[in-house]
């Protein structure tokens, strides 16, 4: 029987390249993953077709307005009082605050103004219209 001489073995070698590759492909794994699970609760209204609309999934005080007079805060249904309310802890929490108002586009165009104004007279100043691409919403 052959046994091996202890000197012959040589240092245990750590390959790190290898490493990095996996490191680098579980950090986009991760980064396009959550991208993807990033989706802005909304109640489905029938936007007007714009056809330069952009996409925002960052925005949190989303104001939806439906074509029969309901109100909706992101995906629950509130009232003028209660919404003029959040509004307006929302901007003490912070100051940068943007509302984006989501109306049907059968809504009267002066009905949007009124939400607007009274969103303001809650103290936010920052406003987006949303507008749909043309695809099925």
């Amino acid at each position: 029987m052959k046994l091996r001489d202890p000197r012959d073995l040589g240092k245990p070698e750590l390959m790190i390249i290898p490493m990095i590759d996996i490191m680098f492909f579980l950090l986009v794994f991760f980064m396009l993953s959550t991208m993807y699970m990033v989706e802005l609760k909304t109640i489905p209204v029938k936007l007007p077709v714009a056809a330069n609309a952009a996409t925002d999934t960052t925005t949190t005080f989303a104001v939806t307005l439906k074509d029969d007079g309901s109100l909706y805060l992101g995906d629950a249904q509130t009232d003028m009082q209660s919404l003029l309310m959040q509004a307006a802890l929302e901007k003490k929490q912070n100051e940068n605050l943007a509302a984006v108002i989501r109306a049907d586009e059968n809504v009267d165009y002066g009905r949007v103004i009124e939400l607007v104004d009274k969103l303001k007279g809650a103290g936010i100043s920052r406003f987006g219209l949303a507008a749909g691409n043309g695809t099925k919403q």
